[in-house]
């Protein structure tokens, strides 16, 4: 008799790109995360790190299953649109083709960082109608209804609503945008430290400055969260990114304020993410599915 043979384990590069670090993966068919990389994002040339990373993991994947991937997700921050990422305020890259970050010989899927995780994010949660909001060098949300997110070129940038007009300057043109104040990358420039991770510390440890920073950014996103909620009643509002591992230091907070932003009505239920950090790069690799 022929001896039986294990048939090869189908996976994908998937690779999330965000304003300071890359997370990636190799992704099996079923959905689990086989290895798992971070890397920091080289601002100076963004799309030639992505390629590296990209040939980094395909070498990687190579050598722990024993063949190539069947495929490639790539998750980017910014306006994508046919295969093509049109244009990045974190990255500052305009009209690169999906061919141009990834040069391995097997397809090829490009899309939005925040769409790719809404795809992960609604295949765990309990919720068919929500909105993923990230938080992290910027913001971005992903509208999910009816258990798919809205796919729309321009939708989803929450981060570029005007919580004050007139403000604080935007890396997108604007002023007074809700990124400019309570995304990580905003709350960490505003208290002058590396990074938001350390204001939560300082927050939760009492410094009066770091409370200020805070509790700034904690109101434009009760703003931004209560004109969302009027216009389109969600079920919950879905916290992901880095900032959303500080917790309640950041969602009781917020949940008060929210409340209070809408007077007439209950506030949708606010909640982490399921997936964590997670949820770009299974979404990246779900991009690949078509």
């Amino acid at each position: 008799m022929t001896p039986a043979t294990t048939p090869a384990t189908s996976y994908v590069v998937a690779i999330d790109v965000g304003g300071t670090g890359m997370k990636g993966g190799l992704v099996t068919d079923d959905g689990e995360i086989a290895l798992h990389r971070h890397r920091p994002t080289d601002r100076a040339a963004p799309v030639a790190g992505v390629r590296a990373f990209a040939a980094e993991l395909a070498a990687l994947g190579a050598a722990h299953f024993g063949h190539g991937p069947r495929a490639a997700g790539l998750a980017v921050p910014g306006l994508v649109e046919d295969g093509v990422a049109r244009y990045s305020a974190t990255l500052g890259w305009r009209d690169v083709p999906a061919a141009e970050f990834c040069d391995l010989d097997v397809p090829v899927a490009l899309g939005h960082d925040v769409h790719a995780a809404g795809l992960a994010e609604a295949e765990h949660a309990p919720e068919r109608d929500f909105l993923l909001l990230p938080i992290g060098t910027s913001i971005a949300g992903a509208m999910v209804l009816r258990g798919r997110p809205y796919a729309s070129t321009l939708a989803g940038q929450i981060g570029h609503i005007p919580v004050w007009p007139d403000g604080e300057a935007c890396p997108c043109g604007q002023r007074g945008c809700l990124a400019a104040y309570a995304s990580a990358g905003a709350i960490a420039a505003r208290y002058g430290t590396p990074g938001a991770a350390e204001v939560a510390r300082a927050v939760a440890a009492g410094e009066p400055r770091a409370g200020a920073v805070w509790a700034r950014a904690v109101e434009a996103l009760a703003l931004a969260l209560a004109t969302y909620t009027l216009i389109l009643d969600p079920a919950a509002i879905v916290i992901g990114g880095g900032l959303a591992r500080s917790g309640d230091l950041l969602l009781a907070p917020l949940r008060d304020r929210l409340a209070a932003r809408l007077a007439f009505r209950d506030p949708p239920a606010l909640r982490a993410s399921a997936l964590g950090t997670r949820a770009g790069v299974l979404g990246a690799a779900m991009l690949t599915r078509g």
